[in-house]
């Protein structure tokens, strides 16, 4: 077997810069990272309802789906799932995807095309950074919820292509390493200005935000403006998934062109079922979003000895510099019992390197006042 001592130089960066990535199990610390904000998956809040309505599907429901939506895998659970999906998040059409990130990378690699403009927040996630890699059009990053750089790009992209190139404008509602909204109304007339198509990942929004977890786009009644949304489960939902909302058009569209749809097993009926469950448990959890609320008030509203990011989200953020200092300072946490784990670069830019502490409708009061005080 040929030598893979390509493999280990890459590693032995990582190394040199202390940023070497390994997988942990869990120890049975305070949850304080997992981004299971309503606690659906931690309180078992899913099965609890099967069982509740039906003491045999536990055992009814296949984990396997026999093949691609196209061929095999598709099934009338499936598709009255997308029906209510699409009735919650008043749109006209859903189409489930396996994860967010395939979302992401189906939606995006087959839109946009060639002679296509996408103008993206600088800090959007990884999946629709790739995703854009894998289309043809031309991609310019936008300063970070900055309106007024978004329209100079606008503008260069309208004046680049005065009569032809479609412009797509993707952000996410909520930031996944910085726990701030992006300012959507300011970004939907910007859009409307220069007949741009607005794309929004709400991911980190499902769930939390709006009265019934509807999402940030939602709650400010601006579904109409959105030409794609991106809802996923992994997150508040507390499953597994992702779901593209939009109009009937879009989602022939994607049925059609996009690959990671096209070419992957469907989700089996037994991951399809749960994702209903979750769908029909929002509605009720507001006492948890409430108390999550409450605690995100009293965290923002702590001292601290570090900086904090000012965030109205489950997402909290200290800034530590530096890959070491973060990584002490994670381990002083996790010696005193609570799961905070560093964010280091080249994850996020260097000095900005942080505790990512997400917080929970199911901590405790004497948690959350635990944490604060080892940030004291």
């Amino acid at each position: 077997m040929p030598a893979e001592g390509f493999l280990e130089k890459k590693l032995n960066e990582r190394k040199e810069v202390n940023a070497l990535r390994q997988l942990r199990l869990p120890e049975g610390k305070v949850d304080f990272c997992s981004n299971d904000y309503l606690g659906i998956a931690t309180n078992g809040l899913i099965g609890k309802a099967w069982r509740a309505h039906d003491n045999t599907g536990l055992r009814e429901w296949s984990h396997g789906s026999a093949g691609s939506r196209l061929l095999a895998g598709n099934y009338l659970l499936i598709e009255e799932t997308e029906k209510a999906l699409a009735a919650f998040h008043a749109t006209p059409a859903a189409l489930i995807f396996n994860s967010g990130y395939d979302a992401n990378l189906g939606l995006l690699s087959c839109i946009p095309q060639r002679g296509d403009t996408i103008i993206y927040d600088a800090l959007s996630h990884a999946s629709i950074r790739d995703g854009m890699r894998l289309s043809f059009a031309k991609a310019f990053a936008f300063a970070h919820n900055d309106c007024r750089d978004l329209e100079k790009r606008l503008q260069a992209a309208r004046a680049a292509s005065p009569t032809g190139g479609t412009i797509f404008v993707v952000t996410e509602s909520v930031f996944s390493m910085d726990g701030d909204l992006a300012p959507l109304q300011e970004l939907t007339a910007l859009c409307d200005r220069y007949n741009a198509h607005l794309i929004v990942d709400e991911a980190h929004a499902t769930g939390v935000i709006g009265p019934k977890g509807e999402g940030l786009t939602q709650q400010l009644n601006l579904q109409d403006k959105c030409f794609a949304r991106i809802h996923t489960f992994g997150k508040a939902v507390g499953c597994h998934g992702a779901v593209v909302v939009g109009s009937v058009l879009l989602r022939d569209y994607l049925i059609n062109f996009s690959r990671s749809f096209i070419y992957t097993t469907a989700l089996p009926p037994a991951s399809v079922q749960a994702i209903d469950t979750a769908y029909q448990l929002l509605p009720s959890l507001q006492k948890e979003r409430s108390q999550l609320n409450q605690h995100i008030k009293k965290f923002q509203q702590a001292p601290l000895k570090y900086q904090r990011l000012d965030s109205p989200t489950p997402i909290q953020v200290v800034i530590v510099p530096g890959n070491e200092e973060v990584k002490q300072l994670a381990m002083r946490l996790q010696d005193a019992g609570l799961d905070v784990r560093p964010i280091l670069y080249p994850t996020v830019p260097r000095d900005s390197e942080r505790l990512r502490i997400v917080l929970h409708a199911f901590n405790t009061e004497e948690e959350i006042d635990r944490l604060i005080a080892l940030l004291q």
